[in-house]
């Protein structure tokens, strides 16, 4: 038994105390009013008793199914209330028309995407495998809202990094099938553009390497006498000597130790060095 949390959403009573339609309120100056008449906003469970409900067909007739489910899914832990804002809807529009122009040119309709000869960079593949093994764990422990959130950074990170090019199918095919299950129809829609002739639902759940989960490089804040004094980026399995050699050679950080006698480095590994002077 898994216990969801309810939609919650602004409701209004009038002088009687008596709800009205929320959707028929308006605002002005920040008092509320209902024919005329000024009403008072609470908020609480979305529903027909307190006049506040949202009708999902509207919404799919202004933004489309897959829309509503991805912003639904996305509001929050589903064993929580959520609040619902019909304004916020629209970022979930957009992230699916960014995935979409991943995929699609939307000049011509067919496939943007590179050849399968196009391999992924470096900065790709970290990307790409944290994300399938981030979205995999969530959505195994029903975490909807933060699966959303590892693929709207994995889009815009796509984005970002294609501007003005084609993206390789490496990249993209695993999005699709990690978008299916909040939003089934575009994905479906963009698996077949991909020139894939079967549906989506019989390919595999992508997988990952751990090898790419594993950063090669961190940077290390360095702290002199407890005061930031500057950042060194160094191999994630760098001796504490090279630490200390790095933190040591840093303009601002050797700026601040002229003169002084060093006494002590502490290395804190992945997370900082502290440098105590006299």
């Amino acid at each position: 038994l898994y216990n969801q949390g309810y939609i919650q959403a602004y409701a209004y009573t009038d002088a009687r105390g008596v709800y009205v339609p929320a959707d028929e309120v308006e605002e002005k100056d920040g008092t509320f009013y209902f024919n005329g008449e000024e009403v008072t906003q609470e908020y609480g469970k979305m529903g027909k008793s307190l006049k506040n409900a949202v009708s999902p067909d509207e919404i799919c007739d202004n933004y489309g199914a897959d829309t509503l489910r991805v912003y639904e899914m996305s509001m929050g832990p589903l064993d929580t209330s959520r609040p619902w804002a019909t304004k916020d809807v629209v970022g979930a529009q957009r992230f699916l028309q960014r995935a979409w122009r991943l995929v699609v040119d939307e000049a011509t309709g067919e496939s943007a995407v590179a050849g399968d000869t196009v391999s992924l960079t470096d900065d790709d593949q970290r990307a790409l495998h944290r994300t399938v093994a981030g979205v995999h764990d969530d959505y195994a422990n029903l975490r909807d809202n933060t699966a959303v959130a590892k693929l709207i950074e994995y889009v815009n990170h796509l984005t970002k990094a294609y501007t003005g090019a084609s993206v390789p199918r490496a990249a993209v095919e695993p999005l699709v099938l990690m978008m299916a299950p909040v939003a089934p129809h575009i994905a479906e829609e963009m698996w077949s553009r991909l020139g894939h002739s079967t549906s989506l639902s019989h390919a595999d759940f992508p997988s990952w390497d751990e090898a790419w989960l594993v950063d090669d490089t961190v940077e290390l804040p360095v702290q002199v006498m407890g005061k930031v004094r500057g950042r060194v980026t160094v191999a994630a399995d760098a001796s504490r000597e090279d630490v200390e050699a790095a933190a040591l050679a840093e303009p601002n950080v050797a700026s601040h130790v002229e003169g002084k006698t060093v006494a002590k480095i502490i290395v804190v590994p992945g997370k900082m060095v502290n440098i105590v002077a006299k």
